[in-house]
């Protein structure tokens, strides 16, 4: 069954439970029936029973005649009828009760005593035979007994009254009961069929969340779960095949950029030696050589920044930056920071304006190297992308757990592309901010890496009017 379809189950559970409980509701009824057929003759009177002790007692009652009139004989009356099942009034000629398990009044006056005597009449659903004590020698009616009955089956004793009732009782709901309880159990059944591949699922879920693998879903079977089984096992083997050629393309990626670094660096560094030895001695009056060096050195010195740049990033990603807190007066440090750009401003006419606002004259602790390192890549690049004239505006909001950090320029703004790309490894910018050669592609994105091991986020946009905008937090770290 467990390799059927999930509908062919579903259908063959019902099935089972309708043929489960017409064949319980079957075996119910017959035994309800032997039960009543037996019952007949132990618990239940026939409805005529009370009828046929009609002439025992009434010949009785002619028997003792009007010496039922005396209240001895009525006592041993009482005792030959029934408790229950037949009523009794004992009556006088005046039509006075005597005695008797009946309330109420069934002969009005004498005429319709005389209408009455040893007849059988109804009233009520009930049958009243009237029998006259008479007297004998001169036949003068002294008084009169009412015997009332009636014709249905009875019980014979009072747990038969309450059994037969309840049994008849549950017989009828029994298709109910047995519907629910064959419902419960075979429900039961075909959940736990189907919750423990469901199990074996979740189970493999979070192995993927923890990043494991190595995992096998045992569950083989011809229907939806089988088949959704098998693939899940086969997305498993794909992302472990996809997650491995990854990786191995990472630790390639990684290992190139760490091989070019130091293969870069040395000779690097013996241009920059050699070019500022040969700077210092004046070769010839024209002075070309001395330009071609200071050429040389100035290139020297970009591939060392990007060699620098590039084992920085590198060891960003490989999460070897460990953070150095100190505490740092926000409004001093930035008052530094402005003006240690205030000559590169000044050499292309920009004007830098600084706003610092909240508790800035209280030390935040944060690590202040990288701190220098992010705010030295953004104001490179505002200097850079800021036209002659321009002006770069940078406001601070220290905060009560963070500080927050917003610089603008008045330059052409970043394009769509940029402000998709711009924290990609290696992006160069959109042609509208890329005018410029010896750009590495890498300021925004060691400034994000920073800023992530801040505690805080970076974000760009564009101003509503024009030029650029950057906006940072970091976290303020609790000294411990």
């Amino acid at each position: 069954m467990e390799s059927k379809s999930l509908k062919v189950q579903i259908q063959a559970t019902f099935a089972r439970i309708l043929l489960s409980s017409i064949a319980a509701t079957i075996i119910t009824y017959l035994l309800f029936a032997i039960l009543i057929f037996y019952l007949q003759y132990k618990a239940i009177y026939p409805a005529n029973y009370y009828e046929q002790q009609i002439p025992y007692i009434e010949s009785y009652i002619k028997k003792e005649n009007v010496g039922l009139l005396n209240k001895k004989a009525r006592r041993e009356l009482e005792k030959m009828i029934p408790e229950t099942g037949i009523g009794y009034q004992v009556l006088d000629n005046q039509l006075s009760i005597l005695s008797g398990n009946m309330e109420g009044t069934f002969i009005n006056n004498k005429e319709q005593l005389y209408d009455q005597l040893n007849t059988l009449t109804s009233k009520n659903g009930y049958y009243i035979r009237t029998i006259p004590l008479i007297r004998g020698e001169d036949s003068h009616i002294s008084g009169v007994v009412l015997l009332c009955y009636q014709l249905k089956m009875t019980y014979t004793n009072h747990i038969g009254s309450i059994c037969l009732p309840v049994l008849f009782t549950l017989a009828l709901i029994s298709p109910f009961l047995y519907m629910i309880l064959f419902t419960l159990l075979f429900s039961r059944k075909f959940s736990n069929r189907i919750n423990y591949p469901l199990t074996l699922l979740n189970r493999a879920s979070k192995k993927i969340m923890e990043k494991d693998l190595d995992f096998d879903i045992d569950y083989h079977a011809k229907n939806e779960l089988g088949d959704l089984c098998v693939a899940f096992s086969e997305m498993k083997e794909e992302l472990k095949h996809s997650l491995s050629a990854q990786w191995e393309m990472e630790r390639d990626r990684v290992d190139m950029v760490e091989s070019l670094a130091h293969d870069l660096k040395t000779p690097l560094s013996i241009i920059e030696s050699y070019s500022e030895a040969l700077l210092d001695q004046p070769l010839d009056k024209e002075g070309k050589i001395s330009r071609y060096l200071s050429i040389i050195k100035k290139n020297a010195n970009k591939s060392a920044t990007l060699v620098r740049q590039m084992q920085y990033s590198t060891d960003l990603e490989k999460d070897t930056v460990p953070l150095h807190l100190v505490p740092v007066v926000i409004s001093s440090f930035m008052e530094q920071k402005i003006r240690d750009y205030e000559l590169q401003a000044n050499q292309k006419d920009i004007r830098l304006f600084l706003t610092v606002t909240g508790n800035a004259q209280n030390p935040v602790l944060t690590d202040r190297e990288k701190l220098e390192r992010i705010l030295d890549n953004l104001l490179s690049n505002h200097l850079e992308y800021t036209p002659k004239k321009g002006e770069i505006h940078i406001s601070v909001q220290v905060e009560a757990n963070r500080v927050f950090y917003k610089i603008t320029d008045s330059g052409c703004g970043f394009g769509r592309k940029d402000l998709e790309k711009a924290f990609l490894k290696f992006y160069r910018g959109d042609t509208a901010r890329n005018q410029n050669d010896g750009h590495s592609g890498l300021g925004l994105y060691i400034s994000r890496q920073l800023v992530e091991k801040l505690g805080g986020t970076i974000h760009l946009s564009n101003k509503e009017d024009f030029g650029a905008c950057v906006e940072f937090w970091h976290k303020i770290y609790e000294d411990k």
